[in-house]
């Protein structure tokens, strides 16, 4: 059935519902219909600190992601795709404005994006400016100094992200860094474990629940919703079950070469020494390194289930043939490889990221591209697929001659600050 009548038929018959939603919300809320429905909805999926050792990317490597995959069967997948700058503050800014981190002038955690960018206009305030709704819901913009970084101007409404409950004691007992830091105290992100006892108590359940609202509600103009997951970011939590599909005894860890730094000029030696060696030393001299790759592991599962619960509410909604998924991680993460924990580098393992676009009836089924390609690309592709008018200045190229043939180059290439 033609979309059209397809959702005149289905509101007619009352099969939708309106749920309330949760009540810590930011921005306006709109309700006027534009006469736009003809135009595709986009569901923006982001992660937080998911590297590439995850099964989309090799079915080789450990990290089961089943339902990242389920996404991946249904349009491409960028096999070399490289975020702006290894660091969430830094990425997020530059993909969500579409310009370089040379022109943010965001190097930073701590820097306040929308203070050095007065007169950014974001990827959604774009789609906003287009008659689409903008709506959203977990880590979309960094969330330093409680949320401070989020960005009400880019939303008609929001479900900000939740803080993390955290157990009464810390549940890896390391209490003082070893080699930085002064060995003072652990920060309190600085820790993993199975926790909470319900999965519901955590953030990106959260998140998901209001996403999940979201698709079964009546949307009367196109939409675009970014659902933002927190995992696998410290602290490294999940519930128990996740961690018993990576039991110890049979973990996989990753290969670290004793020498691997040697070869590195003065210059990268020096950035690592000025970096943050001390949280490897920590993990490794206090014996726990097997259990932190476990739970980051078990973290990612959980990720990958929170992924499959908003694919499913899709599937359920009458958006789905109509709906262009895009799903990217801010970064790359480092497990000990090159003697190194985190993002913070430029090395493979800290820039390259999982990136799925999803463009019914323009992407091709299941492909793989393996051209290099950045998140910076993300907001004119968007563009392009959705018919707005082009915005001047972004750094990043369209990719949409990369959906119908994935064999192509991007034609520029890719630069990580």
């Amino acid at each position: 059935m033609e979309r059209r009548s397809f959702l005149k038929s289905v509101m007619g018959a009352g099969l939708f519902s309106a749920l309330p939603f949760p009540l810590t919300v930011s921005g306006v809320s709109r309700t006027e219909s534009t006469g736009q429905l003809d135009k595709p909805n986009v569901l923006f999926l982001a992660i937080d600190d998911l590297n590439d050792w995850i099964t989309l990317m090799d079915e080789e490597y450990p990290i089961e992601t089943p339902n990242i995959k389920r996404l991946a069967n249904r349009g491409i997948t960028f096999t070399r795709a490289y975020c702006a700058s290894p660091a969430c503050n830094p990425s997020r800014a530059a993909t969500l404005t579409g310009l370089a981190t040379a022109n943010t002038g965001v190097y930073g955690n701590k820097t306040d994006w929308r203070r050095a960018l007065p007169d950014a206009t974001t990827l959604p305030q774009h789609f906003m400016d287009h008659g689409y709704w903008a709506e959203g819901a977990g880590k979309i913009y960094h969330h330093h100094y409680d949320n401070a970084f989020h960005d009400d101007a880019s939303f008609h409404r929001f479900f900000k992200l939740p803080e993390d409950r955290y157990p009464e004691n810390r549940l890896n007992g390391i209490t003082n860094w070893i080699g930085g830091r002064d060995g003072g105290p652990t920060s309190a992100p600085f820790d993993w474990g199975a926790w909470p006892p319900e999965e519901s108590d955590t953030p990106d359940w959260k998140t998901v629940k209001y996403t999940g609202n979201f698709f079964e509600q009546k949307h009367d103009r196109p939409f675009f919703f970014a659902a933002g997951i927190f995992r696998p970011h410290s602290p490294w939590y999940a519930p128990e079950k996740y961690f018993k599909q990576y039991p110890l005894k049979t973990l996989e860890t990753p290969e670290i070469m004793e020498d691997d730094n040697e070869d590195l000029s003065s210059g990268g030696k020096w950035m690592l020494e000025k970096g943050k060696p001390f949280i490897y030393k920590t993990i490794k001299e206090n014996g726990q390194y097997e259990e932190v790759v476990q739970a980051y592991q078990a973290c990612a599962a959980s990720t990958d289930r929170n992924v499959g619960r908003i694919l499913d509410a899709l599937d359920s909604s009458p958006y789905m043939d109509n709906t262009i998924v895009v799903l990217w991680t801010d970064h790359g993460f480092h497990l000990g490889e090159k003697k190194h924990w985190e993002k913070f580098a430029l090395w493979e393992k800290s820039t390259r990221t999982p990136f799925i676009i999803v463009a019914p009836g323009i992407a091709q089924e299941g492909a793989r591209c393996d051209s290099p390609v950045s998140l910076l690309d993300i907001y004119p592709t968007l563009i392009e697929l959705c018919g707005l008018k082009e915005k001047p200045g972004l750094d990043g190229v369209s990719l949409v001659p990369l959906l119908k043939d994935p064999s192509k180059e991007r034609g520029r290439p890719v630069v990580t600050t």
